[in-house]
């Protein structure tokens, strides 16, 4: 299945949406969006549309009588239950998205060596996939693992592969370790990484990046291979609902 995805960087949205926020920051009584542009020398067009995410996030509150000041979503992750709040504010991004492309949504991270799945949005419609084979075990063969795989280095590659040896799950899994390798090594950096069939029979995935610091992880999704034709737009709804995430990471 040949599938061309737009290319979009998350992250450099979170770069500007960071700058936003902090300019907001130094006032306290609220900003317009035309001295926010000044400021921080982004056009208006590019920056009502941060705007727009970052109150839907409810990083940013807009004041009845104008301007933007320090929205819910910041103080919560100020906050000493930090972690709790980030969890909730994961969840809550999850949720949105699985309602948004119609598909079980999972956040995935390279934790200490292994591939962990922290979280999933799922539903009676959205079921998630059987993890038949445990998918710390399973990354040469899942979305999620492969997505995390190729955002490491060659070596960080090797020394995972050396741990957990490729295995055939199903009829069309990649063993060949050399194959696998190259094939991660030659895909670009904010390129999705899919799943069509080779972790499970009768299902596919796909996941995009999350990378922004020493942090690794990706947003995955999973249908039944008779919803097939919708993963492209899936994983571009996907892709362009990045940025949240990678804020919250990004504190």
């Amino acid at each position: 299945m040949a599938l061309e995805y737009r290319q979009i960087a998350p992250v450099y949205a979170v770069q500007y949406a960071l700058r936003v926020l902090e300019a907001v920051d130094h006032h306290r009584h609220g900003v317009t969006a035309e001295q926010l542009a000044r400021e921080i020398g982004v056009p208006i067009g590019y920056l009502s549309q941060l705007l727009a995410m970052l109150k839907r996030e409810r990083y940013l509150a807009f004041l009845p009588g104008g301007g933007y000041v320090t929205g819910e979503s910041l103080v919560l992750l100020g906050a000493a239950d930090r972690e709790q709040a980030l969890a909730d504010k994961l969840n809550s991004v999850l949720n949105e998205l699985r309602d948004e492309v119609g598909a079980a949504v999972y956040f995935g991270r390279y934790d200490d060596g292994e591939v962990t799945v922290v979280d999933v949005a799922d539903g009676p419609a959205t079921p998630r996939v059987n993890e038949w084979v445990d998918f710390r075990s399973s990354a040469h063969a899942s979305a999620v693992g492969k997505c995390l795989l190729a955002q490491l280095d060659h070596r960080g590659r090797r020394e995972h592969l050396s741990r957990h040896r490729t295995a055939r799950l199903t009829s069309r899994t990649v063993v060949d370790e050399k194959a696998l390798l190259s094939d991660l090594e030659s895909r670009p950096a904010s390129h999705p990484m899919l799943d069509l069939q080779e972790y499970a029979v009768g299902t596919v995935c796909a996941a995009v990046p999350l990378t922004i610091g020493k942090t690794v992880a990706c947003l995955a999704l999973s249908m039944p291979t008779s919803q097939a034709h919708r993963l492209k737009p899936a994983v571009d709804t996907l892709n362009e609902r990045a940025a949240p995430v990678l804020l919250s990471l990004s504190f």
